[in-house]
């Protein structure tokens, strides 16, 4: 199993460039960050720093989206990197939340990440593409090797990755949940002919070293406020009833009153309250390494290709230094 990181792009943004160098040194494989180029500094311009300070760490965004970006401006973006510094990076994409909704804006339609995955992956592969009804090729990216995981909830989401994503982002570490979304994307991806062990898995959530559990619990709550504004989508368009996505997810956003952006993904923010502690411990991996490995030797067992460590608490250097010392050799 991989285990990656991901951080938000806050400045300096040279500080994100040594917690990458930082991450390589320690033995994670991938470093994603956040893409909301409002609320953070722009990704792409720090990966560029990134990948050139380091030399072999994947980087990519967790997630961008079909809307802020031209498809073919990701494309050529990633392609470009590719060429620069030896096919070292990796596309998450979604419909686009805190991105978008802070520019007054709505997520993109499940049509538009459809497509977009399609273009820009192929595009950032050298390959044509007819985008908006015009043939596109990236003729100089013929070397270029992008591959672009898709986050997803919903039911139709889930099996638009199935479909065409090269792996698939679950932003929760709770294995039974983890366990229903990887059986639905493999059943999608089987139904459209592909082979359903060629998607990678990630499951990403906040990681905290430690032995204080309700301080953890604390630094850590954000990430349930986060998960259940995607889910209130979710519930809006299916229902609660269990039958899009599991119960444990819709039962426990019912207290949600709104969402601030201004305090996404911040330790200690003030909406997400109504997340419970059993929440928090399901989502999130938190305690001493022993802890940890266990929880990831399970989601191995699973399927799961990569965990991706969020690190947005307030001991973000000793989780590091605990996962390259100890949780990373247990996984070889």
């Amino acid at each position: 199993m991989d285990i990656g990181v991901v951080l938000q792009n806050d400045p300096p943004a040279l500080e994100i460039v040594e917690w990458a160098k930082k991450a390589e040194a320690a033995g994670f494989s991938h470093f994603w960050t956040f893409d909301s180029h409002v609320l953070w500094q722009e990704p792409n311009v720090i990966y560029s720093a990134i990948l050139g300070a380091t030399e072999r760490i994947v980087v990519g965004p967790m997630v961008t989206n079909p809307g802020t970006r031209d498809w073919t401006i990701t494309a050529s973006t990633f392609a470009t990197l590719n060429e620069m510094y030896g096919n070292r990076t990796i596309c998450g994409i979604g419909r686009g939340d805190s991105a978008l909704r802070v520019l007054g804006l709505t997520p993109q339609s499940l049509g538009q990440l459809r497509e977009s995955v399609l273009a820009i992956k192929g595009l950032a592969n050298g390959e044509k593409v007819t985008v908006r009804g015009q043939e596109l090729q990236l003729t100089w990216a013929a070397d270029s090797r992008l591959d672009v995981w898709v986050a997803a909830y919903g039911p139709k989401a889930l099996a638009i990755t199935g479909e065409v994503g090269d792996g698939y982002i679950l932003q929760l570490a709770d294995p039974d949940i983890a366990e229903w979304m990887i059986t639905a994307v493999r059943a999608a991806a089987a139904r459209a002919g592909r082979d359903p062990d060629a998607i990678k898995f990630c499951v990403a959530a906040p990681a905290y070293v430690g032995d204080d559990l309700a301080h953890q619990r604390e630094q850590t709550r954000w990430f349930g406020g986060m998960v259940g504004n995607h889910i209130a989508d979710i519930v809006g368009r299916y229902g609660g009833d269990g039958k899009a996505v599991p119960q444990a997810l819709t039962d426990y956003i019912k207290a949600r009153q709104g969402y601030d952006y201004r305090e996404h993904g911040r330790a200690g923010n003030s909406h997400t309250t109504f997340v419970p502690d059993e929440i928090v411990d399901r989502f999130c991996v938190l305690g001493p390494v022993e802890n940890h490995v266990e929880r990831l030797r399970e989601l191995k067992r699973l399927g799961v290709d990569q965990f991706a460590v969020y690190l947005q608490h307030d001991a973000k250097a000793e989780t590091l230094a605990a996962y390259g010392e100890h949780v990373i050799p247990a996984f070889g």
